[in-house]
């Protein structure tokens, strides 16, 4: 506020009162993102009409890979981001950044922070801008959607009775626990190594009977549901931390 108020002057209004002044100048932009119940019914539909369906999420991980050398010097971006090798990416170069954003376009939707925290939605749009997407072309949920799907109870309702995947490092606990309830898990994919391991691990899950792969490995997640979907004309869900927190029993299934 300062930066706009001529030397000399105060401004009696308080910082509330701007806000919300803004606010309703800005209010008919407001988009809105699909719920949890809208999402389960997405995927439930895809997977009776045994139609293809890609849910993907951009959290920091994937933000600031993108942003790396495009809209933020690759330096600031690794000291921004030194939990970018336990993410799948040892180092944001030109081919992953175009393969990530690509994954972006042709997911069919994407969940997006809620935050706005400089590394979130300080990031998103600038990030969307750069690599030419329009964000108001893309079916937009929260990237915490995996999250709200178990915390509303309707995790286990979209895979019981279905042919389930599971890939990433926690996959074998997460399958046995899966298992236990009564889910039928058909195969197992772990240890997605990176960015790079992606070929390996499209040719394992091509190799496997389901209906419905949940794909816990960091940022090739985005990657893996696009081409799950896109190739082999599943549905795919990137199942995130989602997967440790089950496994760990800091939340239940």
């Amino acid at each position: 506020m300062a930066q706009h108020i001529p030397p000399d002057h105060i401004l009696p209004a308080v910082a509330a009162d701007l806000i919300e002044a803004g606010f309703r100048q800005y209010a008919p932009t407001l988009t809105r993102l699909a719920s949890p119940h809208e999402m389960a019914g997405h995927i439930q539909g895809a997977l009776d009409a045994q139609r293809p369906l890609s849910v993907v999420r951009l959290g920091d991980g994937e933000l600031l890979t993108l942003a790396a050398d495009t809209v933020l010097p690759g330096e600031q971006v690794q000291e921004l981001a030194p939990f970018l090798p336990y993410a799948g990416v040892p180092r944001s170069t030109l081919d992953i950044r175009a393969a990530l954003a690509e994954a972006i376009r042709g997911a069919d939707w994407i969940g997006v922070p809620i935050s706005r925290a400089p590394t979130f939605q300080g990031l998103l749009f600038p990030v969307l801008r750069h690599f030419g997407i329009d964000w108001s072309r893309l079916n937009l949920t929260s990237s915490t959607i995996n999250y709200s799907l178990h915390h509303s109870g309707l995790l286990l309702p979209v895979v019981q009775g279905r042919r389930v995947l599971v890939i990433g490092s926690r996959a074998v606990e997460l399958g046995a626990l899966l298992n236990s309830r009564g889910v039928h898990v058909t195969g197992i994919i772990d240890a997605v190594e990176g960015v790079a391991d992606i070929p390996r691990v499209m040719q394992q899950t091509a190799e496997h009977l389901f209906d419905i792969a949940l794909v816990a490995a960091g940022i090739p997640a985005v990657i893996i549901c696009r081409r799950i979907a896109g190739e082999l004309g599943r549905v795919a869900i990137d199942f995130g931390h989602l997967a440790d927190k089950l496994v760990t029993g800091e939340l239940q299934l």
